[in-house]
């Protein structure tokens, strides 16, 4: 099995790039987790923002595997606490399918991305800049994995 962020976005600061495969390194070889970047469409002056927002989507959706399970990250999703992705991850880990988390570009995902989503997951009702957003969710990952191994990383 193995964990997959489709970020929308590309060139990402170098600390954005540190902080994030610092915890993806983290992960132990049974639960890989791995970043797909998708190009940011283009948006000059007076952009046609759907028109945009669908055509990063479908490049998401061309990312995901067939057989994913796909968690969109949404403002208006579902929060769960760390405990709870600790056990999603379990069921995820027991399932053995792969797990797409899909963040979208500065307009959010379009509804084809969605709609695809087994589920919608918040990780905070603030505006969080998309950069913060990979290292945030690595973290969790790895933090929620810790968990469900008794590793002391989550109470240090």
């Amino acid at each position: 099995m193995k964990l997959r962020l489709i970020c929308v976005g590309q060139k990402m600061p170098d600390w954005v790039s540190a902080g994030y495969h610092d915890y993806a390194r983290r992960m132990p070889p049974e639960l890989p987790l791995e970043m797909v970047e998708i190009a940011m469409a283009h948006r000059g002056k007076n952009p046609d923002i759907s028109r945009l927002m669908q055509r990063e989507s479908d490049a998401i959706l061309t990312a995901v595997g067939s057989r994913d399970r796909v968690i969109a990250l949404e403002v208006g999703g579902r929060p769960w606490s760390t405990e709870e992705l600790a056990s999603q991850l379990e069921l995820w880990q027991q399932g053995g399918q792969d797990v797409s988390f899909l963040v979208g570009g500065p307009d959010g995902l379009a509804r084809a991305c969605r709609d695809r989503a087994d589920a919608q997951w918040s990780l905070s009702a603030l505006t969080l800049p998309h950069p913060l957003v990979r290292i945030l969710l690595a973290e969790q990952l790895y933090r929620a994995w810790t968990i469900t191994r008794n590793h002391p990383y989550h109470r240090a």
